[in-house]
């Protein structure tokens, strides 16, 4: 039998460690460092690849995992899930298009775009974080 426990943790690291390669970039770009800033942001990039990766194969093998508090805290932790949930279905396709647009020096249309992805990504990155201090640390 395999022992599951780990991803939890492995995930919101990823999720932590994306959120502050994003306010890295972030910075970076508003300073003009921009080969810096593309390094930081494909680091991003697969660092989220890798917890999506590794969010699916845990939950594939584990399945969902009901959240044990009560009162106050659901509506918090129910709130907080769905629109976790909501955009990071959306900012998947957001997040190829924005690094599509850069890779092929689109530099306009990728600031475009960029200005609404940088904010959601983060979004999710932090809120990933938040699910996972709920659902396995506080409320257990």
């Amino acid at each position: 039998m395999t022992d599951y426990s780990i991803f939890p943790v492995i995930n919101a690291t990823l999720n932590g460690c994306s959120a502050v390669l994003l306010v890295t970039g972030h910075r970076l770009i508003t300073r003009g460092k921009i080969a810096a800033h593309r390094a930081v942001m494909l680091t991003a990039f697969v660092t989220s690849s890798l917890f999506l990766v590794s969010y699916l194969y845990y939950h594939a093998h584990v399945g969902s995992v009901h959240f044990r508090g009560a009162g106050w805290s659901r509506p918090v932790y129910f709130t907080i899930l769905t629109s976790h949930t909501i955009l990071a279905v959306v900012i998947v396709p957001m997040v190829l298009i924005t690094l599509s647009r850069a890779l092929r020096q689109r530099f306009d249309q990728h600031r475009a775009i960029a200005r609404w992805t940088f904010p959601l990504w983060l979004y999710v990155s932090v809120t990933g974080v938040l699910v996972y201090l709920m659902l396995y640390r506080m409320f257990v």
